[in-house]
């Protein structure tokens, strides 16, 4: 069976570079687990290559320049080709997360044994990619468990092992920023863009605990409904580390199942909640959710043990949106949200969106609300795609307590800005 052929990615178009290129980029990708799908490669050893493929094509892309992709599957061997155009520098081989060769013709090649069945990838470029998280961290959980299990074996041997331990915790080391350099990748892609909403302006910053940290349980997911409103997910998974971002991908794509199956938005946490109990039961996670009209302001808050989000006023008044009843999470006992907060989202009038650690910085919650009124009163004039950012650093000028952090921002432009 000879499966080959050859792709090549088109130039971006000036008007959008950035849209272009993303778009490439998931062409390319898709390409690439179509390939890895018909030649029944595993799932982690596909994410490694889709990484390896993104992490070499996107500054050629970025540049204006094309990529050349070829597949073909001989001899139970899948082969993948890339070519970069002339004169292009040769790529660093040895930071790619998947091993490859470059031939004589500058041509980059992965080959991977074949598998005996087809194991096809998800259509969605972003299912996918959660797809292969969700593989990768479970790898990065064994390799955990197996390093502890290997450091008690060492533990109960003589003092003339000693200096192999010490290179095995040396190549631990390693092979943890390793696996953080992957990670880093993957959770770019989960940070969705922006959705395109007539009427709506949108802006997100997430702040890791540290900067060379794996993914944590802060997550957001945001989508336009078959109706034109804006759905917007925001969660904090309890935990830290790989399986709290396990926990908190598995929140937000079984909400954004049932929204889009058309389930109540006002019973959307409790009913993920009895879904999910049977398939993760120590899973634990607050929840956020909005609903916005983009043509009219129309917006539903429905809370379940989240921070209540800050409104900020044309004007530039800010307040705490609190529903009457404060609900309760995915995981935790009577979850869901009893009740809803609905407002009309004025011209002008932004929503700020967020997890805990925006105001925990110094350990005082009640401190850190306070602030935060006062930098979003103080910052409200900021153009959306900035305000984030901005108000993330202000907030996080002393921090005491370091956590993850996600705050989005959505406003509805004044009636001035939409003429």
């Amino acid at each position: 069976m000879d499966l080959s052929r050859t792709e090549s990615a088109p130039h971006g178009t000036p008007a959008a570079p950035d849209l272009a290129q993303a778009g490439l980029l998931v062409s390319l990708r898709r390409r690439v687990r179509a390939a890895c799908g018909e030649a029944g490669i595993p799932v982690e050893d596909r994410a490694r290559l889709v990484l390896a493929v993104t992490l070499l094509a996107d500054p050629v892309l970025g540049a204006g320049g094309t990529v050349d992709l070829d597949t073909a599957v001989t001899a139970g061997v899948l082969t993948i080709g890339v070519r970069l155009p002339e004169p292009w520098p040769p790529p660093r081989l040895d930071d790619l997360p998947q091993p490859a060769a470059l031939t004589d013709g500058g041509r980059v090649v992965w080959r991977l044994v074949a598998g005996d069945r087809p194991v096809p990838a998800p259509a969605d470029d972003e299912l996918a990619t959660r797809q292969e998280l969700l593989a990768l961290t479970a790898r990065a959980d064994a390799l955990v468990r197996e390093g502890r299990a290997l450091r008690h074996e060492l533990a109960e041997t003589n003092s003339g092992v000693l200096a192999m331990y010490v290179e095995l915790e040396q190549r631990d080391e390693q092979l943890r920023h390793a696996h953080a350099r992957i990670f880093r990748g993957l959770e770019d892609a989960l940070r969705p863009l922006p959705p395109a909403v007539p009427g709506l302006e949108l802006g997100v910053c997430y702040s890791p605990t540290e900067a060379d940290s794996p993914t944590g349980g802060d997550l957001y997911d945001w989508f336009v409904l078959p109706d034109g409103r804006l759905h917007v997910t925001l969660v904090d998974a309890v935990g830290h580390g790989v399986t709290s971002t396990r926990d908190a991908l598995t929140v937000t794509h079984a909400i954004r199942t049932l929204a889009l199956d058309g389930h109540p938005f006002r019973d959307l946490i409790a009913h993920a909640s009895r879904t999910l109990t049977t398939i993760a039961p120590a899973l634990m996670a607050t929840v956020l959710l909005a609903r916005i009209d983009p043509g009219t302001g129309a917006t539903q808050l429905a809370n379940g043990g989240h921070p209540e989000p800050v409104l900020v006023g044309a004007s530039g008044d800010t307040r705490f949106l609190r529903p009457p009843v404060v609900g309760r999470g995915v995981g935790f006992p009577d979850p869901g949200s009893p009740c809803l907060v609905e407002l009309d989202l004025g011209p002008g009038a932004t929503l700020l969106l967020y997890t805990d650690g925006l105001v925990e910085s110094r350990k005082d919650v009640d401190e850190g609300q306070a602030r935060l009124l006062e930098v979003a009163r103080r910052h409200a004039g900021r153009p959306v795609p900035d305000l984030p950012r901005e108000v993330v650093a202000r907030m996080h000028d002393v921090v005491v307590y370091a956590d993850d952090t996600v705050l989005l921002a959505i406003r509805r432009p004044a009636a001035d800005a939409r003429r």
